[in-house]
């Protein structure tokens, strides 16, 4: 399986399509900013017709789970979540199978920060399935 992302202001899915607005930056902030993680998970055919789990996580540069200010559950900015790619009558055998995906969410992240989104399917992570981006210095 191949995922595809991008960072963009806002994004959503309708009749299986992406809908993407300020879509490829790297840069945001700081503070309240918001963000859509967008995904385009590419399903082999021999793989259609199968749950598949898939878990969204934003990571620091250290590689820790990052928390929001006023965050009461303690847990760090995570999505997880599951798709099933289905065959749809007449196409044509070992098409791939695109599943768009979009998650909104307001940062709030410190000036002069390093993060990455990251995504695992299955438990299973791969490095072109990372999304780096920064924060800017902080405003005078």
């Amino acid at each position: 399986m191949r995922a595809t992302m991008m960072l963009a202001d806002y994004a959503q899915i309708a009749d299986g399509k992406l809908f993407i607005s300020g879509g490829g930056w790297t840069t945001c902030g700081p503070g309240p900013t918001p963000c859509a993680v967008v995904a385009i998970f590419h399903v082999p055919w021999d793989e259609t017709d199968q749950k598949v789990n898939f878990m969204l996580r934003l990571v620091d540069e250290d590689g820790h789970g990052v928390m929001q200010p006023g965050n009461t559950d303690n847990m760090p900015v995570q999505v997880a979540g599951a798709f099933e790619a289905r065959r749809q009558p007449g196409m044509t055998p070992g098409t791939d199978i695109n599943v768009p995906m979009s998650f909104n969410i307001v940062l709030h992240l410190p000036p002069n920060g390093r993060y990455t989104w990251l995504i695992e399917v299955e438990g299973q992570a791969d490095e072109s399935w990372s999304l780096p981006f920064e924060t800017r210095p902080a405003r005078l």
